[in-house]
């Protein structure tokens, strides 16, 4: 089956040559997300917790322009440049994946991140795997 870029006009554009996300036979890959407003197309700055929660909302988007929302996800992938803040990020990150069956996660730690933000967040996902 060929694979098919994915796109949403409520998250950010992609600033390089990747695509946003990619869904092949029902799976659902969407590119590390950093807290970009895709209304203004600038940063998010503060906390953790508010470029947590504009992350998620990319992910968010983009998988619903792919026919799949946040509980279809099956794992995803933290990259935090300070893990100390790690409670208050998994506090905002809970809101999202309140369900009985969240989704797998790693957590690291990075040097830097793309412009200084503080987290990037990517995701697998399987079209109707939450329902």
């Amino acid at each position: 089956m060929p694979k098919k870029r994915i796109e949403s006009k409520q998250a950010p554009k992609p600033g390089g040559p990747y695509s946003p996300a990619i869904e092949v036979d029902g799976w659902v890959f969407v590119a590390g997300q950093v807290p970009i407003d895709p209304a203004t197309g600038q940063f998010v700055t503060g906390d953790i917790q508010a470029q947590t929660d504009r992350v998620l909302r990319n992910v968010q988007a983009i998988l619903e322009a792919a026919g799949a929302s946040l509980k279809d996800v099956v794992k995803t992938t933290v990259f935090m440049t300070d893990l100390t803040e790690f409670g208050a990020m998994n506090e905002v990150y809970g809101r999202f994946f309140s369900d009985a069956s969240p989704p797998a996660r790693a957590t690291l730690e990075a040097k830097n991140l793309p412009r200084g933000c503080k987290v990037e967040i990517e995701a697998v996902a399987r079209i109707g795997a939450g329902q």
